[in-house]
């Protein structure tokens, strides 16, 4: 039987994916790489790309998986010329959270793990379990509520 606190955490991340991939549906690739308020701002691939890096990558914090392979900085520099490239990107790594959420390990919310490096401090840092699982869930959804703002902004732009 999964954790409950890992079964929680599973629902919800697969809740998120789903938001995000609504605010990627049917829309254009000039719609996915638009920047709502200029040069300062994220478009929806941007947005999509670097949530689910990022989650797969804390998501294996929190599990003991292998960290992956991440480029944190080219996540920011995601344009896409097709759309389908933007789905298979986020399929992927639903499929990568999704395996780490399933695994027959018990969950150990108190084991101390090292992250990648992060942005705000440019190095590793040492986190929970707890910590890491819920700074997962938090920054996903985070960021399927801006990718449905700017989709959002965008079919306003269009209406």
């Amino acid at each position: 039987m999964l954790d409950p606190t890992i079964t929680a955490a599973r629902e919800i991340i697969e809740e998120s994916i789903e938001g995000i991939r609504g605010a990627i549906a049917g829309l254009p690739a000039d719609a996915l790489n638009w920047r709502p308020a200029g040069e300062g701002t994220n478009p929806i691939a941007v947005l999509a790309v670097h949530a689910m890096h990022s989650t797969r990558s804390w998501l294996a914090v929190a599990t003991g998986g292998p960290l992956p392979d991440r480029d944190r900085d080219a996540e920011f520099r995601t344009v896409v010329a097709d759309p389908r490239e933007l789905w298979e990107t986020v399929d992927r790594l639903a499929a990568d959270c999704s395996g780490l959420l399933r695994t027959e390990d018990a969950f150990e919310p108190g084991t101390m793990r090292e992250s990648h490096s992060r942005a705000s401090s440019g190095r590793a840092e040492i986190v929970s379990g707890a910590w890491a699982l819920l700074h997962a869930v938090e920054h996903l959804r985070e960021h399927m509520g801006h990718a449905q703002l700017t989709r959002q902004l965008w079919d306003q732009r269009e209406g």
